[in-house]
């Protein structure tokens, strides 16, 4: 009864709807239609993202022109205590030199003769940014020179930096007579270094560092009579965070060193770099009379000529030292870590003494145990001890110490902290060992037959990196 009352009212309705819908006999030119409306619309964006690509490309490899002016990615390129301080030396007020300065770093290939710089692009790819923005950060006349340090805009696509540039010229110079001399390469150092010298004329070397910092360009070390190391001073400037120093025609005996600080706090230390240096020469004639005279009066194992060679020239490199002029004893020589090891000291003319042990081979490497600054006075009656490492590997110390005793002594205590002194065991070559622990503080005392003292020195702690020279610090000196 429901079943035929639903049939019989709902299909007559659903029968009128169903006619009442306009369908087209065909509905595919519709369809067609608005695909190719799609289609289209697809292309068009393509084109454009294309295009947009395209011209970021073109902007970022800098073949499409972007005006300097235009913001981009800032990327650090130089130190930003050099570029955030205040402009110093008298040409960083000369706004007509700074003008002409300006026009030349972005036209002028003269400018950048460093082939790196890709002609009168700076650094590569880059290319002069806002020529207005380029600034003069340290400009003044040095006997001889006119110096310039210069903030340039650089920009490379989208992405923009400041690169610090020296600029040398004859004093006085124009800035059409400025040439490039180098430029930053990186953030980390807070200073600008640079030198310039050769073996027939003159040369200087300067340096700016920050703002009220103090600077100092020492050439070779002095290491005194009594024990300690100065530096020969090139330049120092206090306060002004800028050195300058005028260089011998002759090549130093080696390479500058440079020191930033302010106040108690060092800034920066590290070697001018440039050149030439005269260093050492192992094949010349003052090396091999060194060497002979090295030996007399050695002890122990002797070292075979390849070895003590090699411990020479080492202690002489990491002195500073050159062979002409220059002292050298071997107290005792004999193996360690079944390699050939040497005690050996190296004293200028009218100098301290530099005491150094090593031992090594060619296979497995050269080491260097102890170094350490003596007084002239008494040297030679001195005991020396250092540390013997666990391996060469971990340069790990152990508690074992090598103890070689002057010539004259009879017999050598060994005093740890506040312990009563104890004997320490020598062998026919005056050489023994004994044990303090790493961390605890030793002295060794060398007495005579009559039993007076002949002298004593501590043991020194275990040098972690060896940086500086030998009585830079007190861990490697006596003298305190």
């Amino acid at each position: 009864m429901t079943e035929s009352f639903a049939h019989s009212t709902l299909s007559p309705a659903l029968s009128q709807a169903a006619h009442d819908v306009d369908v087209p006999e065909d509905p595919w030119p519709g369809f067609a239609r608005r695909e190719r409306r799609h289609r289209r619309t697809r292309l068009i964006r393509t084109a454009v993202a294309a295009a947009v690509m395209a011209a970021l490309v073109g902007v970022q490899t800098n073949v499409v022109p972007l005006p300097g002016w235009a913001p981009g990615i800032a990327v650090a390129a130089a130190p930003t205590a050099l570029l955030d301080a205040p402009p110093r030396g008298a040409l960083a007020g000369d706004q007509a030199w700074l003008d002409t300065l300006r026009a030349r770093i972005s036209t002028d290939p003269s400018m950048s003769t460093d082939t790196s710089w890709g002609g009168s692009n700076p650094v590569g790819f880059w290319k002069v940014g806002d020529r207005d923005r380029i600034r003069v950060l340290y400009g003044s006349d040095q006997p001889g020179h006119r110096v310039a340090l210069v903030a340039v805009p650089l920009r490379f696509g989208l992405l923009t930096k400041e690169a610090l540039v020296w600029y040398v010229g004859p004093a006085g110079a124009s800035a059409q007579q400025m040439r490039y001399a180098g430029h930053s390469e990186g953030v980390d150092d807070p200073v600008m270094t640079l030198m310039q010298a050769g073996p027939d004329r003159g040369g200087f070397a300067v340096v700016v560092g920050p703002a009220e910092s103090t600077v100092m360009i020492s050439g070779d070390p002095r290491y005194t009579p009594r024990g300690t190391l100065e530096y020969q001073d090139l330049a120092r400037a206090d306060g002004s965070g800028v050195g300058f120093a005028v260089l011998p025609p002759a090549p130093l005996q080696h390479e500058p060193v440079v020191r930033v600080s302010r106040g108690d706090q060092v800034l920066y230390q590290g070697g001018l770099g440039g050149g030439p240096y005269a260093g050492i020469d192992p094949t010349g004639p003052e090396m091999d009379v060194l060497l002979t005279a090295a030996r007399r009066g050695a002890r122990g194992t002797p070292l075979d000529d390849a070895a003590l060679r090699n411990f020479v020239e080492s202690a002489l490199l990491d002195s500073r030292l050159p062979a002409a002029g220059t002292t050298v004893r071997v107290p005792w020589s004999g193996s360690q870590h079944g390699q050939s090891a040497a005690l050996l000291t190296v004293q200028p003319a009218g100098g301290g003494v530099i005491a150094y042990a090593m031992h090594g081979d060619n296979r497995s490497g050269w080491w260097t145990d102890l170094r350490l600054l003596l007084p002239a006075e008494g040297a030679d009656q001195r005991p020396i001890g250092w540390r013997i490492r666990a391996d060469n590997s971990t340069r790990t110390p152990t508690d074992q110490v090598r103890v070689i005793a002057p010539p004259d002594a009879a017999r050598v205590t060994v005093t740890v902290g506040g312990a009563p002194p104890a004997t320490v065991t020598l062998d026919a070559s005056n050489a023994g060992t004994t044990r303090i622990p790493p961390d605890q503080p030793a002295t060794l005392t060398a007495y005579s037959t009559d039993g007076s003292i002949l002298g004593t020195t501590p043991v020194p702690p275990v040098e972690a990196t060896m940086s500086g020279l030998p009585g830079d610090s007190p861990a490697t000196r006596v003298t305190p």
